[in-house]
């Protein structure tokens, strides 16, 4: 715990990003960054807008345990969005996004 997915077509540094993504979490949240996961899966495909202009994407899904109020979730996610910007090569003019959740009741770990 926590848990995080990125979705990605644009060349990104993943190893960089996931140290730096761990150590943001645990200043902003607590969590050891030991505790963090981090999954990656390259897009091959991705169509935005009309899909006239080939555009690279990016997302990032953080589900954490409960107990984080939303403007605490938003602050956090701003900052890994400028982590992810930071980590493409290039960034041009990539669509970036960021989700951070509450992991349900039924989660468990093993």
């Amino acid at each position: 715990m926590p848990q995080i997915a990125v979705d990605h077509s644009a060349p990104l540094d993943r190893r960089g990003f996931a140290l730096a993504l761990h150590a943001l979490l645990a200043e902003a949240t607590g969590v050891p960054a030991a505790a963090c996961t981090t999954r990656f899966r390259r897009v091959e495909e991705a169509f935005t807008g009309t899909g006239t202009a080939e555009r690279a994407v990016a997302h990032v899904d953080i589900v954490l345990r409960y107990g984080r109020h939303d403007d605490a979730k938003r602050r956090i996610s701003k900052a890994v969005l400028a982590l992810l910007r930071g980590h493409l090569a290039p960034p041009g003019d990539a669509r970036l996004s960021v989700e951070i959740r509450d992991f349900e009741n039924s989660y468990v770990e093993g």
